[in-house]
């Protein structure tokens, strides 16, 4: 279940608003490094970056193109938090662990937004996110959720939106009630992903595309990566996959699956100004998240339907039109300028992923649609604990993340079985 060059299905609005991007040569001949990474997303770019810059040889590969996976495609959306919200967390870990993850999320939001503005790399932050309820029954839910932000986890950002509120900040009838989140906000990701690419191969790293690993192996107390153009020798090795790990790593694979999911972009909605009219991301409550906002220039960017296989709808931009207009009927056959998919690695409790898998070989994905800043940060944790200044990391490492049932044959089908049966959930 790897990604497939060239982009497909659909070209991206990303890519259209970016055009052409920077070309980095692939690997040409065997190299022995300090650490090697494999694959060219945020985790593994920033870890590149952070290690370049410290001195470490390193080299990292992407078998594709930089931008071509979850990081260049995804619906750029921060966030607060982890996946779940921190009163979950608390029931589940107890009120430290949950409040450290909490705080991990939040150094993980201000690194982003730091990192950009240090390196003058315009990612079309916009603040704000509104998170709404498509059932009415959830309002005790959202009131209390807010609460706990505010008072126990000392985040006061975040604030309850009644009915009246919901919808006249959605300009839709169709949710309930929300939670508003001020301390957040949505970003272009593909210029984030090629700003970060430029800026650690400045820092020294040797970053490399269309360069697939094809196997893993160690001798010698070393790990060897073997590619179509040379073998890399590293003391140490960053698997930063995600959900294209395909049958490269087996620890890695059971615990880490693809699910596909799309958006769409519309022309701008200029005609239309109480859609969003703060210009917030929203994501509501469904377990298929439809997760929508506008960008810089008024379009609506929707993203909300997912596919449990490999394979892709022919026509996306029906299914995600027939979705706006259940929102925003007024949309109804809207113009869509563009329309894709790409694959996001998903755990089974849909907490990170973060694991050595082999004596110095450490595995990190599995963000669960929400891994902008969270993948974006465990790339730089990353760094921090080869460097010995920090183990943040371990957080995620110390999360119990079991395999997904099945075993390598039937993984993929039970899962879609699971996550079908959700979808239907949604709709009843």
């Amino acid at each position: 279940m790897t990604w497939q060059s060239p982009i497909a299905p659909g070209l991206s609005w990303y890519q259209a608003s970016v055009g052409e991007r920077p070309d980095y040569p692939a690997l040409d001949g065997s190299v022995s490094v300090d650490v090697a990474i494999i694959g060219g997303g945020y985790t593994g770019l920033q870890a590149a970056f952070n290690l370049a810059k410290a001195g470490v040889s390193v080299v990292l590969i992407e078998a594709h193109r930089f931008g071509d996976g979850a990081s260049g495609r995804n619906g750029g959306q921060l966030g607060t938090g982890q996946r779940a919200w921190p009163g979950e967390l608390e029931a589940e870990l107890g009120f430290e662990r949950s409040k450290a993850l909490f705080a991990l999320a939040e150094n993980a939001k201000h690194y982003l937004l730091d990192f950009a503005r240090q390196h003058e790399i315009d990612i079309e932050f916009i603040p704000g996110q509104l998170n709404v309820a498509h059932k009415p029954g959830w309002e005790a839910d959202y009131r209390r959720d807010a609460e706990i932000m505010a008072e126990r986890y000392g985040y006061p950002h975040i604030s309850f939106m009644d009915r009246g509120e919901t919808q006249e900040r959605l300009g839709s009838t169709r949710y309930h009630y929300g939670v508003r989140d001020t301390g957040t906000g949505h970003i272009h990701p593909l210029k984030l992903l090629v700003g970060l690419a430029s800026t650690a191969a400045a820092a020294g790293a040797r970053i490399h595309e269309m360069t697939p690993a094809k196997a893993i192996r160690q001798a010698g107390g070393k790990t060897l990566i073997d590619t179509p153009t040379g073998t890399i020798t590293a003391d140490r090795v960053l698997i930063a996959t995600n959900a294209y790990i395909g049958n490269l790593e087996p620890v890695t694979a059971a615990h880490v699956m693809p699910i596909r999911s799309f958006i769409g972009a519309t022309v701008p909605l200029d005609k239309f100004p109480s859609v969003i009219s703060g210009s917030e991301a929203v994501a509501d409550s469904r377990f298929v998240v439809r997760y929508f906002r506008k960008s810089r220039d008024g379009r609506l960017l929707f993203g909300g339907r997912e596919a449990y296989t490999s394979d892709s709808p022919r026509d996306i931009s029906t299914h995600i039109r027939r979705q706006i207009a259940e929102i925003y009927p007024e949309l109804e056959g809207i113009e869509m300028v563009n329309a894709w998919g790409g694959s996001v690695g998903i755990t089974l409790p849909r907490k990170p992923f973060a694991r050595e898998v082999m004596p110095g070989v450490t595995s990190i994905g599995g963000f669960s649609g929400h891994g902008v800043m969270l993948s974006n940060y465990s790339g730089k944790l990353y760094a921090d604990s080869i460097l010995g200044q920090g183990q943040e990391l371990d957080l995620f490492k110390e999360l119990k993340i079991p395999a997904f049932p099945g075993g390598a044959r039937f993984r993929s089908p039970l899962l879609f079985l699971a996550l079908t049966w959700y979808a239907l959930r949604d709709r009843l």
